[in-house]
C-alpha cells in the first residue's frame, strides 16, 4: 500500500457500498457474489484500491450498529482478499469495524469522521495501516443544515493539520496519512466549488490528497440532475480539475471513464516535462 502512495501518478479508488441506502448504488452489492464481481470489474477497469463501506453517510442516513456493519463488510473483504491482492480500504468511523476489517484483509482505513471516535487514532497506530482523514462539519444526519465557515479552505486545512499532528503524536507514521477535504460533507455548493478551485492549497499539508466528488449532489445541483447515475460526465470533469490542483487519489463509482481521462492528463504532463 505504501508503495502505491509513493508513486507520482493518479490512483483510482473504486467505491463498493455494501449498504441498502447509499445515495447512488444502495442495495446493488449486498450479496457477496455481486460485490466481489463488481470489485473485480473495477480492478480490471483501473481501480487500485477498493473502498468497502457498510454504512451510508449520505445526508440524513440512519446509523448502523457495530455488529451489523461488521456483518456487512467482513465477508466481502475476506472474499475479495481471497481472490485478489488489490488494496482494500474500509470506509468506517468505528474502531471495532476498523479492527475487524483489517483482520479480514483490508489495508487502509478511510474515516469520514477524521479518526475522532474514541480510540480510533490509537487503534490505527497499533494496526500500522495507512489512514485517510476526512473533514466533515457536523455528522451525516445533520451536516447539510446551514454549514458555516470563516474561510472554508483555511478552516479545513487547519482542521486536517491538527488531526495529522494528533495522529503522529499517537504513533501513526506520517507516511501513512492521507487527507480528504470532504466534498459534500457539511458544505454548500459554493463551499464545494471554493474547495475545488483552491485544492492546490492542501499541498502545504505534505501528504497525499484524496477527493470524492463522484455523482455527488453538488454536481447534480450544477446540472439540474436529480438522478445520481446521470452525473458521469460531471464527475469525470471534477476529477480532472482536481488532478490539475494536486489531488492524488480519486474515490469514484465510474472507474474506467475516470481512469481514461486521467491517462490523458498524465500524457499531457509527460509531454510538458512535468
Amino acid at each position: 500500500m505504501l508503495d502505491l502512495l509513493s508513486q507520482n501518478r493518479p490512483i483510482i479508488m473504486g467505491i463498493l457500498n455494501i449498504t441498502p441506502d447509499s445515495f447512488s448504488d444502495g442495495g446493488k452489492f449486498t450479496l457477496a457474489e455481486a460485490a466481489v464481481s463488481h470489485a473485480k470489474a473495477m480492478v480490471s477497469d483501473g481501480a487500485e484500491i477498493i473502498d468497502v463501506g457498510g454504512e451510508s453517510t449520505r445526508p440524513g442516513a440512519q446509523e448502523v450498529s457495530v455488529e451489523d456493519e461488521i456483518q456487512r463488510v467482513v465477508p466481502i473483504i475476506s472474499a475479495i482478499r481471497q481472490q485478489s491482492d488489490v488494496s482494500i480500504s474500509i470506509d468506517t468511523s468505528k474502531p471495532e469495524v476498523m479492527r475487524a476489517a483489517v483482520n479480514a484483509g483490508a489495508n487502509l482505513v478511510n474515516d469520514v469522521n477524521g479518526l475522532r471516535a474514541r480510540g480510533a487514532v490509537e487503534l490505527c497506530a497499533e494496526l500500522s495501516v495507512p489512514v485517510c482523514i476526512m473533514h466533515m462539519q457536523g455528522e451525516p444526519r445533520t451536516m447539510q443544515t446551514d454549514p458555516q465557515y470563516k474561510d472554508v479552505v483555511e478552516d479545513i486545512i487547519a482542521f486536517l493539520a491538527g488531526r495529522i499532528e494528533d495522529c503522529v503524536k499517537a504513533g501513526v507514521e506520517r507516511k501513512n496519512i492521507i487527507v480528504d477535504p470532504g466534498f459534500g460533507f457539511g458544505k454548500t455548493l459554493v463551499h464545494n466549488l471554493q474547495l475545488l478551485d483552491r485544492l492546490d492549497e492542501f499541498q502545504k499539508l505534505a501528504v497525499p490528497v484524496l477527493v470524492g466528488m463522484s455523482r455527488k449532489s453538488m454536481l447534480g445541483t450544477i446540472l439540474g440532475e436529480s438522478d445520481a447515475e446521470k452525473r458521469l460526465h460531471a464527475s469525470v470533469a471534477a476529477a480532472v480539475l482536481a488532478w490539475t490542483r494536486g489531488a492524488k487519489i480519486f474515490r469514484v463509482h465510474d472507474v474506467k471513464p475516470t481512469a481514461d481521462a486521467l491517462k490523458v492528463c498524465m500524457a499531457m504532463d509527460g509531454a510538458n516535462g512535468l
